[in-house]
């Protein structure tokens, strides 16, 4: 994907996946690869601009469906997408939907989620 700079201030300021970062049980490395994910989905919002909830969702499940494929990983390192990180992941998810101005519902959010 072509680099996007982000707009919204207040995703340029946001920390993610802070709760996963502070727990040594997920590896920093994995973690990383989660907070680009979380990224590349503000630029596409930023880009594409939905002015659809259907729309929005599309671009929360492609990217759900990636941290599906970073599970893998997780799991090869002796870890795994568990509580604690379902909740750190969902939270972002909504913070970003705050920040953009969707009133999304989170659980729809990552409804393709298999963490």
């Amino acid at each position: 994907m072509e680099q996007h700079t982000l707009h919204n201030s207040i995703i340029k300021k946001y920390n993610f996946l802070k709760e996963m970062y502070q727990d040594n049980y997920f590896p920093n490395d994995l973690v990383d690869k989660g907070k680009v994910i979380l990224l590349q989905l503000c630029q596409q919002i930023e880009l594409q601009e939905p002015k659809e909830l259907s729309a929005f969702y599309a671009l929360t499940h492609a990217a759900t469906e990636q941290f599906n494929d970073l599970e893998e990983e997780f799991g090869a390192a002796g870890s795994e997408i568990e509580t604690a990180a379902r909740e750190a992941i969902a939270l972002d998810f909504n913070m970003i939907a705050l920040a953009y101005g969707y009133e999304a519902d989170i659980e729809e959010m990552i409804a393709p989620r298999e963490w």
